[in-house]
């Protein structure tokens, strides 16, 4: 036991701390039941994390049929919640077992990492053909319309960030990258067309339009800047800001808790908060080039890709530069599932880097 705690990477276990600290403070600050049920998540997220350290996953993921089962395990239970979830919110993105819940697409992004980390670790050499490309997108294609049929047009997003991510770190021509990117152009065109939702194209014409319709699509956003904008250079103080305790920030503990962050602790907050998740992403590359294994390496980095998306996506709707996707701040947003999905990953990651050659 004591050579592997030698061998653990505490740097990032430091910088998922900062993150989870911070975003504890700000659920105790905006809501105590949030914050109580918060406190169990983590306690069981840790287990997790103890539990995949010691656990020695090599042999289990060096297995093609192990791959394929959890895929296919993910696509029907993604299924499931499409035909018999109860609708939340307006989607069915919630399964539901007695006291609990969870959300199937959060680990959908956990399968897809491991699934396409698989896929270009044994198809690498030669990455540069067209039938690499096309295979690897199918990956992403079934999950994705599964996540996006729920609705959880978010999630769907992540998940083709994913995929694109993955093709750009595996080496592939930049003409072929071009193409890729072409394609992409071509999916958000007919998802516009087809599978947008009203609100949801409100929202996108909100980015472009930020004083447009500030009771209707741009309220969300406008009072996420407002929050922002008061908090200064100390913020307002703990259990202080006007929007968070008086409810005009809506989901102050999930998509907008950057917001809530940055109103009661400032600008400093929020460069503790950035400092932070930057150091937990570098040591996750960094990472990835000291690893033994394909496998781990491109699970590195898509972890790192996955936590930038995420965090792009959170940050920037909170800024108003993007839309509102309902996505979540890795570590930091309330939310078990997101927090456990995480948690799979970067202790999978440390596994790896404790049995390292």
């Amino acid at each position: 036991m004591n050579s592997i705690l030698k061998k653990i990477d505490w740097q990032m276990i430091i910088a998922i701390s900062v993150l989870i600290f911070a975003g504890l403070l700000s659920l105790l600050s905006s809501s105590s039941e949030f914050f109580h049920k918060q406190i169990y998540w983590i306690i069981l997220a840790l287990a997790l994390f103890v539990f995949l350290i010691f656990v020695d996953l090599r042999s289990f993921f060096s297995h093609r049929s192990v791959i394929r089962g959890l895929y296919i395990l993910m696509f029907f239970v993604l299924l499931f919640a499409f035909f018999f979830a109860p609708r939340i919110k307006g989607n069915r993105s919630w399964i539901v077992l007695g006291p609990f819940q969870f959300q199937p697409s959060e680990f959908a992004k956990v399968v897809l990492i491991i699934s396409l980390a698989y896929f270009f670790s044994k198809a690498h050499i030669g990455i540069g053909r067209w039938k690499i490309v096309l295979n690897s997108f199918f990956y992403f294609l079934f999950l994705g319309a599964m996540v996006a049929a729920l609705p959880d047009m978010g999630s769907a997003f992540v998940l083709f960030a994913l995929w694109f991510g993955f093709v750009l770190v595996s080496g592939m021509p930049f003409k072929k990258i071009i193409i890729s990117s072409l394609i992409f152009v071509i999916a958000f065109a007919l998802m516009w067309v087809f599978i947008f939702k009203p609100y949801q194209k409100e929202r996108i014409i909100g980015v472009l339009l930020p004083q447009s319709d500030p009771l209707g699509a741009n309220y969300h956003a406008i009072q996420s800047k407002i929050a922002i904008g008061s908090g200064g250079l100390f913020g307002q103080g703990f259990r202080q800001g006007t929007q968070v305790q008086l409810g005009f920030l809506p989901e102050a503990q999930t998509d907008f808790i950057f917001a809530a962050i940055a109103e009661e602790g400032g600008l400093l907050a929020m460069l503790i908060l950035l400092i932070a998740f930057g150091w937990l992403i570098l040591r996750i590359v960094k990472m990835a080039g000291m690893i033994d294994g394909n496998f781990n390496k491109f699970l590195c980095l898509g972890t790192a890709i996955l936590f930038l998306s995420q965090f792009i996506l959170n940050v920037g709707s909170n800024l108003g530069v993007l839309p509102i996707v309902g996505v979540t701040f890795p570590f930091v947003s309330y939310g078990g599932s997101s927090l456990l999905a995480n948690t799979i990953l970067v202790g999978m990651i440390q596994s790896a880097w404790v049995k390292r050659g």
